[in-house]
Parts: structure tokens; sequence; C-alpha cells
């Protein structure tokens, strides 16, 4: 009965229908059963990126440069990309992690004639001498760092960081016994304090031009000024440390005539704007520092002492206003008189105290952190009772763990390509620069043109002197994959040799069309520099920031004899923080070098200028002038920009990606 009532609802062809449909879902079922580990694997090679739908942005060149950009394929994403590996699709050449400039113990003997240029040759012999001798010890595991536990009780004292004191305390001869610095092992931290106490020496007669400006018929000034830092450990022999705080008191015989303080600091040997103060309270309007003002007011002796006219006075007086009780205070510093000045490390700045009252707040400018200030220099008329310093870190900030941290697989570099390179960019850096080169990677070069590896980046650094530096330096260049070392042991006047580097590996294992070079504090713009560089198409070509008729100093920290240069004028240069050759250009360097007739000098960018002009004999060259190679900081619109501080970088490259304009970041 049930039957005949089930088939009277379900026509025969109905059945039918419903028959084929189940057999058309069995199918479908099938196909996707066999369909899906397809597409898992697909989505390993961006299928699923590809075809997911995106935002609209809009194609113009600033969009076009900040994109993410796949990279190269590389199936293991934490593997180290040593000599020799390559992709299972073998479009990656081998990385070579060493330069490969040609050197020997009779390198540098023919160049130049006997007088001409020998220190520096010399000096550079011994330095490649030197520091083939530090490889080969590093490479063979000679070399360890102090640091490095044996490998007994590596697990028992992998967490141990370096321990310091949290106060330090010298009297007068024991400072003066350690050089008149006071060795901070593990730098400053928020709320650190250093107190000294310290009698100004008696004005002396001073000739020395560089202090005194003598008007005619003066045979002399009386001076008596001394000198305060907060420096830096060294980075380079023959490189100072960098002042992260100068605070200079001249009592007497600053230009003004006036007692004054000036501020500065000294980053990578170039000196910022000074903070003078100069008696005169910072203007209301001013930035303040932790709500202290820069600078405070003292009496000066063309200072009545009254701030409001007699006028104003009968006019608030009539009104019933009263008036401001204030107190005014001597300059805080006397001639054979003791202070106790404090200074402290605060959110924004330094503040300087001194005999209990407030005198200056100091900002802290671009480059530093607190723990980069490892010593306490006090030096000129200055005789120092005593140095207190309170609330250090009893602990190393300790790179090694920060460089944990950053070992992630996102900021290793692509493999290179098989192919040739349109652009191949040598960053200068030394071997302690390990934050620069993390904000680089971390910024820049990011861009999607290196991503994919049409642009390559590099890091090209020297040997240090200290062999825990050339340990962990190792350690970072096998991980990242970025770093090109050059074995001879760094020295500031040597730097010309890295240039030369770069221009060997571009043209030998890059085979790139066009070389730049720039330095690990230089922000660049990666496609507006390739876009200049095109508009030359084969051409021999030279860009930047050029120097025309510079003459040469002949006295001085910079000063140039006429032995190392002659003339009076320098050759057409670039500025060294960001400047590019042509290949051909960077083929005739490397030549000269092997065949010991490249002229080395002192100042790499000059040298760059005389190799040019020495190639353009031959061959004409174009020379490209733009102030957007920028020497100093940063313009708008920029393609390169230096003296920019690892936080500066990552504020640049957020601005390229967020507001899509080159935008400079001038925060303290």
């Amino acid at each position: 009965m049930k039957r005949s009532k089930f088939e009277s609802l379900v026509s025969p062809s109905r059945l039918r229908l419903l028959q084929f449909l189940i057999g058309v879902l069995f199918l479908y079922l099938l196909f996707v059963s066999f369909e899906i580990p397809l597409v898992f694997k697909a989505d390993s090679d961006g299928f699923f990126t590809d075809t997911l739908p995106r935002p609209l942005i809009l194609e113009s060149e600033e969009d076009f440069s900040y994109k993410t950009a796949p990279a190269r394929p590389d199936n293991d994403p934490d593997r180290v990309h040593n000599p020799g590996s390559r992709s299972p699709e073998g479009n990656v050449r081998e990385f070579k992690g060493v330069s490969g400039l040609l050197f020997n113990d009779s390198s540098f003997d023919n160049i130049g004639s006997k007088d001409e240029l020998s220190v520096l040759h010399k000096t550079a012999r011994h330095a490649f001498v030197v520091g083939k001798k530090l490889w080969d010890d590093l490479q063979s595991g000679v070399q360890k760092s102090d640091s490095e536990p044996e490998p007994q009780s590596q697990s028992q004292n992998k967490n141990q960081t370096e321990s310091c004191p949290d106060s330090i305390s010298l009297s007068g001869p024991e400072f003066v016994n350690q050089g008149r610095i006071l060795v901070l092992p593990c730098g400053l931290t928020l709320g650190s304090h250093i107190t000294v106490v310290g009698m100004p020496h008696w004005a002396h007669a001073e000739n020395d031009p560089k202090i005194a400006v003598l008007r005619e018929g003066d045979e002399s000034v009386m001076v008596t000024q001394f000198m305060m830092e907060l420096q830096g450990l060294k980075t380079v022999d023959g490189e100072d440390p960098p002042r992260i705080l100068h605070f200079n008191p001249r009592l007497k015989g600053d230009w003004s005539g006036k007692p004054v303080i000036e501020q500065n600091t000294c980053y990578r040997m170039q000196w910022g704007s000074a903070l003078r103060c100069e008696g005169w309270k910072s203007r209301a309007d001013e930035e303040t520092v932790d709500g202290e003002v820069k600078c405070e007011k003292w009496i000066r002796d063309d200072d009545n002492g009254s701030e409001e006219s007699k006028t104003t006075w009968w006019l608030n007086r009539l009104i019933g206003r009263k008036k401001k009780v204030t107190l005014d205070w001597q300059y805080p510093f006397a001639e054979g008189k003791l202070f106790v000045l404090t200074l402290r490390a605060g959110l924004e700045g330094y503040h300087v105290n001194v005999d209990g009252r407030h005198i200056t707040s100091f900002p802290y400018r671009t480059g530093f952190v607190l723990e980069d200030a490892t010593g306490l220099s006090l030096k000129g008329d200055l005789d120092v009772h005593s140095v207190f310093a309170a609330s250090l870190p009893n602990s190393h900030p300790s790179f090694d763990p920060q460089k944990h941290l950053e070992r992630l697989s996102k900021w290793k570099a692509p493999p290179l390509p098989n192919g040739n390179v349109e652009l191949f960019i040598g960053i200068l850096s030394a071997g302690n620069h390990f934050a620069e080169r993390m904000a680089v990677r971390k910024s820049w070069m990011q861009h999607k043109l290196i991503k994919s590896s049409n642009v390559v980046a590099r890091f090209f650094v020297a040997l240090s002197g200290r062999k825990e530096v050339n340990v962990e330096l190792k350690k970072e260049a096998d991980y990242f994959g970025d770093i090109v070392i050059v074995p001879y042991m760094d020295n500031y006047d040597l730097v010309v040799l890295k240039t030369v580097a770069i221009s060997e590996y571009g043209v030998r294992t890059m085979a790139a069309k066009y070389i730049m070079k720039c330095d690990d504090d230089t922000f660049v713009r990666v496609d507006s520099v390739i876009e200049e560089a095109k508009k030359y198409g084969d051409k021999s070509m030279y860009i930047g920031n050029m120097n025309y008729y510079h003459k040469p100093l002949r006295d001085g920290k910079w000063a140039v004899t006429y032995e190392e240069w002659p003339e009076e004028d320098y050759p057409p240069y670039a500025n060294g923080p960001g400047y590019i050759i042509s290949s051909d250009i960077a083929q005739f360097i490397v030549a000269e070098f092997e065949k010991q007739k490249l002229r080395l000098f002192k100042m790499e960018d000059v040298s760059m200028g005389m190799w040019v002009e020495k190639f353009n004999s031959s061959k004409p060259v174009e020379y490209e002038h733009s102030l957007k190679f920028c020497q100093f900081g940063c313009v708008e619109d920029y393609y390169t920009a230096h003296y920019q501080s690892p936080r500066q970088m990552l504020c640049m490259w957020d601005k390229l990606i967020n507001v899509g304009k080159p935008q400079c970041c001038n925060m303290r």
C-alpha cells in the first residue's frame, strides 16, 4: 500500500531526473576529493594570494614602490643561504660571503711614487695582512668571543648576561689615574644620574686662534672652560668615539664675550647643531624636555635686572596687580669656586642641575640610546674632586638577546637571481653596527624590487681588532645572508677599500648594470634611484650630489698635505652617503686595483672622483648633480637621506607605506 502511494507521488520521469542529479553530485564530490591536495600545494606558490580580492590602490610611482613583492622561491624559509646552495628551480646563483678582492703581500708596492701616499698604502697592506690572519682564525674556530662559554657549560650559561655595578664612585686622584674617564660598563638607563664635584681653574691667557678670537692689537684672550662628555665605545680604528652629550661651560673666552653653556652631539664624527644657553630663559613657546626648559635665566652684565618698564610698573600698581617676585641667579660656575653638578637621564633628554638648581635640559638626539653612553669624560680647566654615578643598569642590555629576537626569517636576504642584476647597492658598515643594519633590513631593503631580486643590496664589513665583534659578525652574516666580509682589519682611513670591494662584487658576482654605494645610516628610495640610472641607458655615468671645485683643507683634523694632493682643487666628486656609477667604470676601478695602478686616497668619495676623472680621459662620462642625494639629513622628495638613526629609518619607511610620499622624520 505504501509503495503504490510513493509511486503515485513520483512519476517515472521525475525519478530518472533525481537519479541523474545524484550521479552528478557523486562525480563532483569525487573530483573535489582529488583537487583539494592540489589547491593546498598551489597555495605555497601564492595561489590564494593572487586570487583573493585586494583593496583598490592607485598606481602612482609611490604606490608602485611600496607594495610587497614575493621573494624568489625558497622552500625552507629558515634555511641559511650558504655558498653553493640553490633552489629546486635552479635559478639561484652562489652567494659569496667574502669579497673576491685580490690581494697579496706585494700589493700597493707599485702604486704612486716613493713619497706619494706611501703611509696610506703601507697601512692598507698591513690591514690586509692582519685581516687575513683574523679571518683564517675565525674560519678555523680559533677566535671565540670572550663572553662565549665553554661547550660543557653552554647550557648553564645560556641565559646569563654581563653583570655591572649599579653605582660607581671615584675620588679625584682615582679619576685622573683612569685618564679622566669614568667607565660605565652597561651604559645608562632611565633615571640614571651622575654627580660631579669640581672647581673651575682661574682664567689663563690663550693664543690658540681656534679658541680665542683676537682683535687687532690684542696679545691674548683670557679663557677658562671645561668639557663634560658622555661618550660611546669606539667603532673602528681611527674613528673618534661618538659624543652622545657634549656639555661645555665657557666661563670666559667665548666669542660672545659672555659666559655661556654650549651643548651638542657628535654622530659619525659629524657635529650637530649646538644648543647655546646665554643667560636668557627659553621662550614660552619653545618645546620643553620632560616639562623643563632647555635654558634657565641667569644675571648678565648687560641686563638691568628689570623685566618691565616704569610705565608698566605704575599701571600694574594702579590696578592693584601684585608684582611677581623673581629670584635672580648668577652664572652657575665661577673660577676657584666649588660646585656640585648632577646629570640625570630623563624620558626625553638629559637634565643638568648645579648646586641644587636646574640649569639646562638637552633633548635626546638621533643615533643614540641610553645604553650607548658607556663613558663619562671631563677635560679642560677643571679640578675634579669626586665623581659618583648611581641608578645604573646592573646588567648589560646585551646585544646577544637582541640579535636573537631579531633573527626572523622575513628579514633574511632573498636568494640571488641567476641572471644579471639591474642595480647592485653596496652598503658600507662597521662590525658593531648591528642596530643600523637591522633598521635597513626592516625598512628600504623590504622594497619590492629588492625582495624580488631585481635589485640586490649587500652590507660590506671589514674585520674588527676585537675578536668578539668578529664572532658575532660571522653569526649574523651566516644567518641573514646579506653581509660581504672584506678581509682586512677595519680602519677609518681605509674605507676606500670597501668601495673597491663593492665595485668588484657588483661587476663580477652580480654582473650589475649599475652599482650604487651608500652608508648604513643612509635611507634609499630604491625606485627613484634606479629610475635616475635608467635615464642614461648604456652610457658611462656618475650620479650623486656633486662637488665642483672643492678645495682640500690644509690644516685641522681633515688636513690634506701637498704630498697627498698637490693641486688646489679636487676633481668633481659625489658625496659619499649615496652615488651611482655605471658598470664600465666599476670594471675599470677593479682592473686598475689589480694592476696596482689605482690611486688610493683617505677620503673614499674623493677617491671615486679621481678614478672617474681618469676613466673620463679615455671615454666620456655623464655627470649628474642632484641635491636629492642628501649629504646631511633629509629633504622632502629625497632620493637618499643621510645621518638617519635606526628609529628614523623605520619612521621614513612607515611614511612611504602609509602616506605614500617620501617624507622626512626629524624626531630627536
